[in-house]
């Protein structure tokens, strides 16, 4: 295990109820309700759910990740990056496990390079790093 050399920002929040339950975050910035999906038995009310929650996050941070290794390259990446996330939930031997697929969208950038880039982004990506050799995580550039 890879320890933090320094700590540069801690995310703070407190979820209750579980899957029907809430989660806020200490600054009051984020404030959802959750619910559970009818895949896993719920009754697929009005709240989101860690699922989409890891999706999201991991998309937005992987975005951050895709931008520092393209300027480290002399990339710009296009306005229009963004990246389409899946999330899935399902058993595995000794309980549940997930995995994920990111379909990265660099607009005209030529694939090579944007495939290079998406590359290099998954090495340096906090998600990445914390899921590596957890989970199946499918990295592509459409």
């Amino acid at each position: 295990m890879k320890e933090l050399q320094s700590v540069a920002y801690t995310a703070k929040a407190t979820a209750t109820g579980g899957r029907e339950g809430s989660a806020k975050s200490n600054d009051g910035r984020l404030d959802v309700a959750l619910s559970t999906p009818k895949g896993l038995g719920g009754n697929d009310g009005e709240g989101t759910n860690p699922e989409q929650l890891f999706a999201a996050g991991y998309a937005a941070c992987f975005i951050g990740a895709l931008r520092l290794v393209a300027g480290k390259a002399g990339v710009t990446l296009p306005e229009d990056t963004h990246i389409n996330s899946e999330v899935s939930i399902g058993p595995i031997d000794d309980g549940f496990g997930i995995a994920v697929k990111l379909a990265v969208s660099v607009g005209d950038l030529d694939k090579e390079t944007a495939q290079s880039l998406v590359d290099q982004a998954h090495q340096v990506c906090p998600y990445s790093n914390a899921t590596r050799g957890n989970i199946k995580v499918e990295l592509s550039v459409i």
